[in-house]
Parts: C-alpha cells; structure tokens; sequence
C-alpha cells in the first residue's frame, strides 16, 4: 500500500515511506529508484493534462473465478508503493460537501461490540455487522506475478462499484490485468463469491502521473449468478470534502508480517494531516502490504458496521512507523466516484 512500498530503502539518504507497508520479497523487485521514477515521472505525455483513465478487461470473467483458486489467493504476494520524498505541487480541488448513504439489502446481524472503542492501533475486527462483507480482498496480475491489495463496495447506481486505491488497479504505467474482488475473504475462501472486474479507472492525476495525492482507484464489477454485487453484500457510504481531523476508522486485509492476509483487521483514532510530502490524511496503525485500498470511515457505527468512506489506505513512511496515509477525498475522487457508478 505503500509508496515506497514499506521496505524499500532509503535513496539519497532520504528514509522511504511504506505503502500500506513493504511489499514481501516476491514483490521486493521494485527497487527504491524504480518506485521513485515511477512517483515523480509522469507516465502520460508531457505537458499533457491529466485525463481520466480506465481500462477494460479482456479477459473471460468464467476464466477469471477458475484462475483465482484458494492457492493462488493465499499466495498473492502484497502490493506496495513507494512513498513520496517531495511535496506535490498540485493542491486537492475541493468543493461542497457531499455524502451517500449506505445501501443496506438487509438488516445485518447483530455482532458483538468490540471491548473498546478510539483509539485501535491495529487488530482483528470481531464486530461483525456489514463491513465484513463490503470489505474484501483485490486481488491482479501485475508484472506478471499475482498480487493482493484491499477494497470495499460502495452504494452505487450500478449497484457494482468496489473503492480501492490508485496502485492497486494501475501501477508504474501499467494497468494490473485478471482483477477480482473477493468481498468478506476468509482464509483462501470467497463467500460471497469472486466478482471480475468489466473495467477499472483511477483519478486523472493517478492515471497521468501516479500523483500521490490521488491515489484512488475504482472497479466496476460484472454481475455474478445473474446478481449485483451491492445485491448481494450491501454498500457502504460516502464522504467527499468533508475536511481533515475526522475520528476514523481503517479496514483491511495486510497480508505482510506480521499479518497474512487471512483477516480483517481494522485501525481507528483521529487523524491528522501529513505535515511532510502529501496532502493525505493520517492515521496510527500499524496495516501492512496488502491493506492498501482498504477503506477509511468516518461516522462509523460499530453496531451495524456501517459508515461514511472518505479515504483508502494508501501509504505510509519508514521512518514513520505504525502510520497509515490515506488520501483526502476531494472533487476528483468524487469524479471517479461518479464516472464508475454511471459505466
């Protein structure tokens, strides 16, 4: 999730950031001065503004359940970022607030309340309620090795919108291929079924130059067994421009040490905003690789597990342990938002 992706070394003796953490060695040939090409070289025309991007799969969405065996997911190797070593000149557009409700096909079932509330450095969710089955796994091909970030269903006019980051659709240039969403993920197992995505998009700015300020992502999913995905899991709401210092809760599924991808684990606390090189909020958490992706709420009920998505897990710095970054949720990832729940 990272940008430096947690684990990469420090270049020119300036500390990497994690990504939601260092990716595992599978996934360690990123090496710190190829992230940073990647970050600070835009991968679009020079000079050109940034426009909106998707990519369409190509691939047999029957094909796609059958590739993604319990193996395979269990063995997806976690994706993660490099983190920014300088300020983005580029301010977050932002505009009036807007929020979505949650779309709930039926009442959850009551879970146990956590034994505490604010502030959760990093643990298991046992909660229960709706984000157990809104929030999975993502998992791609990128560079031709599998790999594994997190995501979220949304309240959608599509009824088929997932929320993750930037990097886990689009990665150095390169659109990730044989995309899924495995929504409520246990240990090797899906649920509530594997839904392929039809395309993916990102923020502009993520498409043109991996600004990491924008790293939001979004998959539109195709219908499983004649089904929707919100149909079927519900959707969680959203939040756009709605400031910074929110009390907020962070879910995901970290899938490096000393996690293993095997469950939802969540963070919540205030957050402040990045005083270094982005515009992001931050969190104390200690996710690693994998979580990023994984959605950010604010005005979350833990009785229902319902709330208000307003960021993704995007990264964090390695001299900055057990923080999280996600980015602010302005007009543009509320354009994303929008471009995904209308294709």
């Amino acid at each position: 999730m990272r940008r430096t992706v947690r684990g990469i070394p420090a270049v020119h003796g300036i500390p990497a950031p994690h990504p939601a953490r260092r990716s595992r060695a599978a996934l360690g040939t990123l090496t710190a001065a190829g992230t940073l090409l990647a970050l600070l070289l835009p991968t679009g025309q020079a000079g050109a503004a940034p426009q909106p991007g998707h990519h369409s799969s190509a691939t047999p969405r029957t094909t796609l359940g059958a590739f993604w065996t319990a193996d395979r997911m269990r063995a997806a190797a976690p994706l993660d970022l490099a983190t920014p070593t300088k300020r983005s000149a580029a301010a977050v557009p932002r505009s009036a607030p807007l929020k979505v409700a949650p779309t709930l096909p039926r009442l959850p079932k009551a879970g146990a309340l956590l034994p505490g509330s604010l502030p959760q450095a990093g643990g298991p969710w046992t909660g229960g309620g709706t984000v157990v089955k809104t929030t999975g796994r993502v998992f791609f091909t990128y560079q031709g090795r599998n790999a594994s970030c997190s995501g979220d269903a949304v309240t959608s006019g599509n009824k088929s919108t997932v929320i993750t980051a930037g990097h886990c659709v689009k990665l150095q240039g390169a659109w990730h291929t044989n995309w899924v969403f495995v929504p409520g993920y246990q240990d090797g197992q899906a649920p509530y079924g594997k839904w392929p995505a039809s395309k993916t998009l990102a923020t502009p700015q993520w498409t043109a130059s991996e600004d990491i300020n924008f790293d939001v992502g979004a998959a539109v999913v195709a219908p499983l067994d004649g089904k929707k995905l919100t149909d079927v899991v519900g959707g969680q709401g959203l939040s756009f421009n709605s400031g910074y210092n929110k009390a907020m809760y962070a879910f995901g599924f970290p899938a490096a040490a000393p996690y293993d991808g095997s469950k939802l684990i969540y963070c919540s606390g205030n957050t402040i905003k990045d005083p270094l090189f982005s515009n992001d909020h931050g969190l104390s958490c200690n996710m690693t690789g994998g979580s990023s992706g994984g959605p950010w709420f604010t005005s979350f009920d833990e009785k229902t597990g319902t709330g208000l998505q307003t960021s993704v897990n995007s990264f964090g710095y390695q001299f900055l342990p057990n923080t999280m970054f996600g980015p602010y949720f302005g007009d543009d990832a509320k354009n994303l938002y929008n471009k995904a729940q209308t294709s």
